[in-house]
């Protein structure tokens, strides 16, 4: 894994290094942990790309469980409508690594989720998840319920704003 150096050539990233600006895993009201396996690494021995969307559903499905329940309506599912998935440093086995969840903002049927992975405190990768509320009969999207509203607020930056600097209004 590298980063693209201002000369356009692709290069090894320190993996100690870290900007003041990256987010933290105290900066999201949802962590989730994940054990790294051996069978996650391929044969440049870091984590491969496809094991972080595992790491991402697993906190995802932790905080929709959690809105499923603050919901009066039983007939509400979610679906993913785009996800971008950034790689910022190596991840090796053996390990553990934490998944920062936070609702960056909510719409009428769908929120945008920022996600970040960090192993050892160090932030590893980043993704945006448009999510959608549909209804299980119709497969149509839904609006949010005043209760799970009210709970997708709570997973927001404490000033309401987006959680990422130059969010996209």
């Amino acid at each position: 894994m590298g980063v693209i150096h201002p000369n356009g050539r692709m290069g090894p990233m320190s993996q100690s290094t870290q900007t003041a600006t990256e987010p933290q895993p105290t900066d999201f009201p949802l962590l989730t942990h994940d054990k790294l396996r051996y069978a996650d690494t391929d044969k440049q021995g870091h984590v491969n790309n496809a094991v972080y969307s595992t790491f991402y559903e697993t906190g995802r499905v932790e905080f929709i469980e959690k809105a499923h329940e603050a919901s009066t309506n039983p007939n509400a599912e979610f679906v993913i409508a785009k996800i971008t998935v950034e790689y910022l440093r190596e991840t090796h086995w053996p390990g553990t690594v934490e998944i920062g969840s936070r609702v960056k903002r909510i719409g009428n049927t769908s929120l945008v989720v920022e996600q970040c992975i960090f192993c050892e405190g160090v932030l590893r990768s980043r993704a945006e998840s448009v999510i959608v509320q549909i209804d299980t009969s119709t497969r149509k999207p839904a609006p949010f319920d005043d209760g799970m509203r009210a709970y997708l607020r709570t997973l927001m930056p404490a000033d309401g704003e987006d959680a990422s600097p130059g969010a996209d209004r």
